[in-house]
């Protein structure tokens, strides 16, 4: 019995893309069935490549962002190496860029040169700050735009901000343009009108940063760093337990203080403290209440703590380091590790993509080495091998 079409098979994705937020959005096409051509730099390649060399020699950025694609090298500064892509483009469904602003008007890329040469073409582009509009001509990395949207000022304690410990201005960047891409192609096909993409690193966080700023602008005041602490809700937040390690517990409504209150705290009286007695009451009062919660908290240690208040039905969780996450007993129970070949003959284990569709298994094709399959795809556009060495001889691909 063969195995079921994957959603995406058929459509094909030219990505001119690197570091993190294009190869994210291009990754989880890939993962759909996408045929993804990744084209990047002559003998260096994408310079994600070398953020770390942690993964059997690999980085771990590109390892986690780049399988089930296939890698062309191609020196777009150079006709012999344009001609190529457009060769591609004219036969692809996607074309996907976050190269730094006016580079692709540069090279004849732009948007609207590619609609009116490839009108069923679906242009992406991913910028920092958009391709319009007063900051258009500036770069932005992950960290300068969680510091420009406001996400640093939240992060961190009082004392002292912090930066989020993953590039979430990129992921957030890369889920928009997935899902902005997806929307076109199903636009296309239902009305037969490709419609450009347009995600900037900014706007896509500025809508995470959504309700901190519904609070600021109508609340008098930003929410406050607290640490692991829930800014509007309490208690919420890690406490140390009696063997030094940290548990984490969230109390959201009535229900759960009342059951905290008498079957955790052993003080059924504090349900209906004045201080105590609404969520917005808790939060006023947080260092009193806090106090009461880390002196039960001492009392115990953190894996009879966890218990007591599962059993209260209380949501709650040890702290993990990345280690502990690695081995956790659902990502086992639920058979979420997948092997990935990487270039030079390993291995890793790959986490599937989170969203599971019925009756369909996601690509985990191998992460590429540069230039792997750019013979290949030459060949496919009918380059003869005399063609190849002499784009190669040239530094061209």
């Amino acid at each position: 019995m063969s195995a079921p079409r994957q959603p995406l098979a058929g459509i094909t994705v030219v990505s001119v893309e690197q570091a993190v937020a294009a190869p994210y959005a291009t990754r989880q096409l890939a993962d759909l069935g996408a045929r993804v051509i990744k084209v990047e730099r002559p003998g260096e390649g994408d310079f994600a490549r070398r953020y770390d060399a942690s993964v059997h020699g690999h980085s771990s950025y590109f390892v986690w962002l780049n399988r089930s694609k296939e890698s062309l090298t191609l020196d777009l500064k150079d006709p012999r190496g344009l001609d190529v892509l457009y060769e591609l483009l004219a036969g692809a469904d996607v074309f996907v860029q976050n190269l730094a602003p006016g580079a692709t008007e540069r090279l004849g890329l732009g948007t609207a040169e590619l609609t009116r040469r490839c009108p069923r073409l679906v242009p992406c582009t991913i910028s920092g700050y958009g391709t319009t509009g007063p900051w258009a001509d500036r770069k932005a990395y992950d960290l300068l735009v969680q510091c420009q949207t406001g996400l640093v000022s939240l992060t961190g304690t009082p004392e002292e901000t912090a930066r989020t410990g993953i590039s979430v201005a990129d992921i957030a960047a890369g889920m928009y343009a997935y899902s902005g891409v997806l929307t076109a192609l199903y636009t296309r096909a239902t009305t037969g009108t490709a419609h450009p993409v347009e995600v900037s690193l900014f706007e896509a966080l500025a809508e995470w940063m959504g309700q901190p700023a519904y609070y600021t602008r109508y609340g008098g005041g930003q929410p406050p760093r607290l640490g692991t602490q829930h800014a509007t809700i309490a208690p919420y937040g890690t406490y140390r337990a009696a063997d030094g390690k940290e548990v984490l517990f969230s109390v959201q409504n009535a229900r759960e203080w009342a059951a905290l209150c008498a079957g955790f705290l052993g003080r059924p009286e504090l349900t209906d403290d004045p201080r105590f007695a609404t969520g917005p009451d808790r939060v006023a009062h947080r260092t009193e209440l806090n106090a009461v919660v880390a002196e039960r908290c001492a009392r115990s240690d953190a894996a009879e703590i966890l218990t007591e208040l599962q059993a209260l039905g209380i949501a709650c969780a040890g702290v993990n380091d990345i280690a502990a996450f690695l081995d956790h007993p659902v990502l086992a129970g639920r058979d979420r590790w997948r092997e990935v070949a990487v270039p030079g003959g390993a291995s890793v284990e790959a986490l599937l993509p989170p969203a599971d569709l019925a009756g369909t298994a996601p690509r985990m094709g191998p992460v590429p080495a540069v230039g792997e399959h750019t013979d290949a795809i030459l060949a496919e556009l009918g380059r003869s091998g005399a063609d190849i060495a002499a784009l190669r001889a040239d530094g061209v691909v």
